[in-house]
């Protein structure tokens, strides 16, 4: 029996013992969470008291409740939840949300920079400044006392009226005060004759704690005054916080009458002192402020002191051309920093890559770039476009062969350039390389890295002996994909009024209704602030008989019905009498009868208007700076794709049996005002040849005669039902083509015709 015992209790520890060490760090979890909870119990329970502080709250109280004081910056910084209460007695008012939630939660823009110049340097040294590093500041105003009679164009000036030192000191910190006050958390104050490196006086203020009264900037003695006190120089520029300038604004007034000073930094430095009792310093939580001062006759290119290197500010400057220098050597500083940065970053993954499992075979090329994008199948594989110096053999017009041009060939040029550069550098003095044609190109654009190029390069190889050589090799070069830049944009709103205007032709009247009804519908029901013009383009035979049978007869009648059932709604309507309905003729029919500022929305028949979609052609169409041209989505043939069955209508199936049409421009967005300039500049262009308005559309007008962005996107909103559209043929040949790959492209995705063409061939075989 004990023998039997030990191989039945050997037989049950053979199969546990899989299981051992889950066994065993369940238990250790449970000791240990068991353990931990007795600790906390026992701190909760020993909680000690520092002399003289008051008594916690009940034991109900959870510790952050305990801990949280009254004091200002848990105030600032703690989200507080707003309850929402309605007042029955008062009528309900809907609750406009703020456009971002930066604006809903309190968020400040980082950084505003003020600089003060005068009427003498406004054209010179503001100037400088403006181009050297205006652009790498988020926002920059200058302000002088006296305004010259002409602005300096790309800058914006504020005039005080007074060129006295002490009033314009006094004048600007309450105009940032009133106008940015509540939306900057830093305030960088500096003058024209002072070079700031903006970049790192960005990279300054990340590093400093937003929840403190800070003055920083080059500490200097007051003359006379206490030996504690200082105040911030204004030639090298200083910076303070939004905490410190709400505090002080009270104080300005008071200061402008009992202080006496004649330097303006002084000024403002002696009111912060004696009313907030800040001094200026140049070093805060482990940031310096690094200045240096010029010489005179300094030799820019030739400064190479670490101080000079490290400064943030530098001041004199005296000139223009100082300026430049200085913004030229800073830049270039810079430009090694970088690259001495990307070459340590480099060798830093080259020896991390040889530590993991795939060895040195895992490092990609160029080191510190994404590797090239590996197709799972044949329809992801990226294809190359081939080129050479004269011709691309893949253009964007789907010709075989065009002409390299424009940013294509200065592209092609600064690549072979680059090529050369780096093939010397590599091999001097040993070979010296220059080009004697280039024999092959290829091109391609990686998503995931950037635009990909190998070369074929026929080359002529000098030694240091005068020998040469003409070899012909192949190099390998990538245009990384650099980091992601968000564009300013003016701000625009949702209330502009959009004006339809809505072409219409004898083939389109079986459509009218339902264009009709989804504009009641989406528009008028829900008292949108959008109006519609109908364009009856009448055939000149159709217009002939217009008195006996009017074509349009039943669409007028019903706009009438429209007019009637709103009352406060007018669809007027133009009659047209041409034989071909150029878009650019139409629009200028159009234009001539609305005012200059109308938001229009081009549109056709077929699509279905919505409030969704109208949004966004008003938040993407910007005056003078923008026009939106929407790709609209075209379904497929229900015919061919469901061949016979029940069409899908649910939500999950949106957008699926369909395409974006990418041939059609019919639907564009844009402002009066800038269709007017670039149609301008077309007519000069043109001058009396009218013909040349039948092969061209809107967008034509826009791309070619104005320098406007032209935002062209899928729309998911604008959803058109499948309907075979007549292409006229008196239409330039491009735009007939285009019509005609609109409609053939329209009838269904290839697995649809191939599944038809395959039911077909089995019934004709039957």
């Amino acid at each position: 029996p004990a023998v039997a015992a030990a191989m039945r209790l050997g037989a049950v520890l053979g199969a546990l013992r899989p299981a051992l060490p889950l066994l065993l760090g369940l238990s250790l979890g449970c000791s240990l969470s068991l353990l931990r909870a007795s600790w906390s119990h026992g701190a909760a329970e020993e909680r000690c008291l520092a002399p003289g502080r008051p008594a916690p709250p009940g034991h109900g109280a959870p510790p952050e409740a305990a801990e949280a004081g009254p004091g200002p910056g848990h105030a600032a910084f703690r989200p507080r939840i707003v309850p929402y209460y309605r007042d029955p007695n008062k009528p309900y008012k809907k609750v406009l949300r703020t456009r971002y939630i930066q604006t809903e939660l309190g968020f400040h823009e980082r950084l505003f920079v003020a600089v003060l110049t005068s009427k003498a340097t406004m054209n010179t040294l503001a100037v400088a400044v403006n181009k050297t590093v205006a652009h790498h500041f988020p926002r920059l105003l200058y302000f002088t006392g006296l305004r010259s009679a002409k602005v300096p164009h790309g800058m914006v000036l504020v005039a005080h009226g007074d060129e006295r030192p002490i009033w314009l000191m006094y004048e600007t910190m309450n105009y940032i005060h009133q106008h940015f006050g509540s939306d900057y958390d830093w305030f960088y104050i500096m003058q024209d004759d002072t070079y700031a490196q903006a970049e790192q006086v960005k990279a300054l203020v990340t590093h400093l704690s937003i929840n403190q009264d800070v003055y920083l900037g080059r500490a200097e003695e007051f003359i006379g005054g206490d030996e504690q006190a200082r105040y911030c120089h204004g030639g090298f520029g200083y910076l303070l916080s939004r905490s410190l300038l709400l505090k002080l604004h009270p104080h300005l007034d008071s200061c402008r009458n009992e202080i006496l000073s004649v330097r303006p930094d002084e000024w403002l430095g002696r009111c912060i002192i004696d009313f907030l009792g800040i001094t200026c310093v140049s070093q805060l939580q482990g940031q310096h402020y690094h200045t240096y001062e010029l010489a005179k006759n300094t030799e820019p290119e030739k400064e190479e002191e670490e101080e000079f290197q490290a400064a943030l500010a530098v001041h004199p400057v005296s000139d223009m051309t100082l300026m430049y220098r200085l913004h030229k050597q800073f830049s270039r500083i810079q430009l090694d920093r970088a690259y001495q940065e990307i070459q340590d970053l480099q060798m830093q993954i080259r020896n991390l890559t040889a530590l993991t499992p795939a060895g040195e075979a895992g490092v990609t090329w160029p080191v510190g770039i994404n590797a090239p994008f590996l197709p799972k199948s044949r329809f992801e594989v990226i294809s190359w476009d081939y080129f050479t110096e004269q011709h691309l053999f893949s253009c964007p017009d789907g010709s075989p062969k065009c002409e390299l041009s424009g940013a294509s060939k200065a592209d092609v040029g600064e690549i072979i350039e680059s090529a050369l550069e780096q093939l010397n550098r590599r091999y001097q003095p040993l070979l010296r390389f220059s080009k004697r044609q280039l024999l092959n190109g290829y091109r391609r654009f990686d998503p995931t890295r950037g635009m990909e190029y190998t070369l074929d390069l026929l080359l002529e190889a000098v030694t240091q002996k005068g020998h040469s050589h003409v070899l012909a090799k192949r190099v390998s070069l990538v245009r990384p994909l650099s980091k992601v830049e968000i564009i300013p944009m003016p701000y625009v709103t949702e209330a502009t009024r959009v004006q339809l205007v809505l072409p219409l032709t004898v083939q389109d009247l079986d459509y009218v209704a339902n264009f009709l009804d989804m504009f009641a519908m989406n528009t008028l029901d829900t008292h949108d602030n959008a109006l519609l013009t109908l364009l009856f383009v009448y055939h000149p035979y159709d217009a002939q008989r217009v008195s006996q049978v009017d074509v349009f007869a039943g669409v007028k009648a019903m706009v009438g019905e429209l007019e009637k059932r709103y009352a406060e709604v007018k669809i007027p309507w133009i009659s047209v009498k041409t034989e071909v309905p150029s878009q650019v003729k139409l629009m200028d029919i159009v234009s001539k009868k609305h005012p200059v500022d109308t938001l229009f929305f081009l549109t056709s028949v077929w699509t279905e208007i919505n409030m969704e979609f109208l949004n966004r052609c008003r938040m993407n169409t910007i005056s003078n700076w923008q026009v939106f041209f929407p790709v609209h989505f075209q379904e497929f043939n229900p015919a061919l794709v469901y061949r016979g069955e029940q069409t899908a209508s649910s939500s999950t199936d949106f957008l699926r049996d369909g395409h974006f049409d990418r041939h059609s421009f019919a639907e564009a967005c844009f402002y009066n005002s800038d269709y007017m300039t670039a149609r301008t500049k077309l007519a000069a262009d043109i001058l009396d040849r009218d013909d040349v308005l039948e092969s061209m559309e809107v967008f034509d007008v826009f791309l070619h005669y104005s320098g406007l962005h032209l935002f062209r996107a899928v729309e998911p909103g604008l959803v058109q039902k499948y309907t075979l559209r007549s292409c006229n043929p008196r239409l330039s040949e491009e735009l007939y083509h285009r019509c005609v790959l609109s409609n053939l492209e329209g009838l269904a995705s290839r697995s649809h015709l191939a599944m038809a063409l395959f039911e077909q061939e089995q019934a004709n075989s039957t």
